[in-house]
């Protein structure tokens, strides 16, 4: 399936059922105290950059944010792909959206965090293709045996 991205600028039905999905997925994966996902309302409260993966009916497939955490740095949120793409290069090619645009607006660097059980194996190996490397937590995060922290330059960035 080819997905167009685009900004999501307001509440969108199909944008915020992925999120949710991903959203409950994510309570159900990890502890309250080392669960780091937001929900649509706080993605919107904070400023993040939403995007959306859509298929020719506008249906959202693959959702992901960025939300800048100052010094033209950004932390990459809720990347997440319906279950029916994965394995597919939808994950590959929101990511490198996401890249892209944190890249036009002036971001120099990546950053994210996401677990360390085995059922996140899939985003970390994404995210290692990706140019992605473990570094120490960052920001308001705190050292979690649950959470891998990582980032990476995005001056080297090429599509």
């Amino acid at each position: 399936m080819q997905l167009r991205f685009e900004e999501v600028l307001s509440t969108d039905a199909s944008f915020d059922a992925l999120l949710q999905r991903h959203f409950d997925l994510m309570r159900a994966s990890s502890p309250e105290e080392s669960c780091h996902v937001m929900s649509a309302d706080q993605l919107r409260a904070e400023g993040a950059r939403v995007f959306a993966g859509r298929d020719n009916d506008g249906r959202a497939w693959a959702i992901g944010a960025f939300l800048d955490i100052g010094e033209n740095r950004a932390e990459l949120k809720s990347m997440h792909c319906h279950d029916a793409l994965r394995g597919q290069g939808a994950g590959r090619a929101l990511l490198a959206h996401l890249m892209a645009a944190a890249r036009s607006e002036g971001m120099t660097s990546l950053w994210l965090e996401t677990g360390s059980a085995p059922e996140f194996l899939p985003a970390q190996k994404l995210y290692a293709r990706a140019g992605f490397e473990p570094c120490p937590p960052f920001g308001s995060y705190k050292e979690d045996p649950l959470s891998l922290f990582m980032t990476r330059p995005l001056t080297a960035y090429q599509n």
